[in-house]
């Protein structure tokens, strides 16, 4: 059984507040990523997950903001450290938040128990050979379109996991990956797309909620 006094034993972390539409959640997050990082392979196994993105705040807000139907169920892909499935467990959402990387579900699961969410659904999700069973009436990723290699176990996800007649809601940055995504995704889903502009001390950092829905030729093929 998974418990804090054991992830705090394994992990040496920090605590960071994060306050999404009125409401603070305090975050555990690493004190250091050296310990995740592969010196072998840093660029394709660097520990994106251990990083609080923009795009998951913006994810976040939205969800909190959506009225929740109990009878709908959602699937969170790439939860990172559980930012946005714990905003939207708070607001009312039946959300199971999956992740790949055992130390980002470990992060996830802590920071669930520490606020006040321990009947979140925390599973490990590999995009590439996906293990887990049912299907979601909505599905919201951040950052999800990082990598052009994981543009094909992306899409198959969403074939094998989208309820008919379901929706995706997925926050990203702007990005080369995520314009040839999008180009490739409007072949199969209607797409609406509302740009964000966030600004900091360090500048303004451009953010695209999405919201995909699959035509109805490509439902009746599901």
């Amino acid at each position: 059984m998974f418990t804090l006094e054991q992830f705090h034993r394994t992990y040496d972390t920090v605590t960071t507040p994060v306050t999404i539409n009125g409401q603070t959640f305090r975050l555990f997050t690493p004190a250091s990523i050296d310990r995740f990082i592969n010196p072998d392979d840093v660029m394709d196994n660097f520990p994106l997950w251990a990083k609080i993105w923009e795009a998951s705040g913006v994810l976040a807000g939205y969800l909190a903001g959506m009225p929740p139907d109990p009878t709908k169920t959602m699937l969170e892909i790439g939860c990172g450290m559980g930012m946005v499935g714990i905003a939207a467990a708070r607001a009312g959402h039946r959300i199971t938040m999956t992740e790949r990387n055992p130390d980002a579900l470990n992060f996830a699961r802590a920071n669930a128990l520490a606020n006040d969410c321990p009947e979140i659904a925390i599973e490990r999700l590999d995009w590439n050979a996906p293990q887990l069973d049912g299907r979601f009436d909505t599905i919201v990723g951040s950052e999800t379109v990082y990598k052009a290699e994981d543009i094909d176990g992306l899409e198959a996800m969403f074939d094998r996991y989208l309820n008919p007649g379901g929706i995706i809601i997925l926050a990203e940055g702007v990005r080369r990956t995520g314009v040839d995504f999008w180009d490739r995704m409007r072949d199969h889903f209607d797409v609406q797309a509302r740009r964000q502009t966030l600004r900091s001390d360090q500048g303004a950092t451009h953010m695209v909620l999405f919201r995909l829905q699959r035509r109805a030729e490509r439902q009746s093929e599901s």
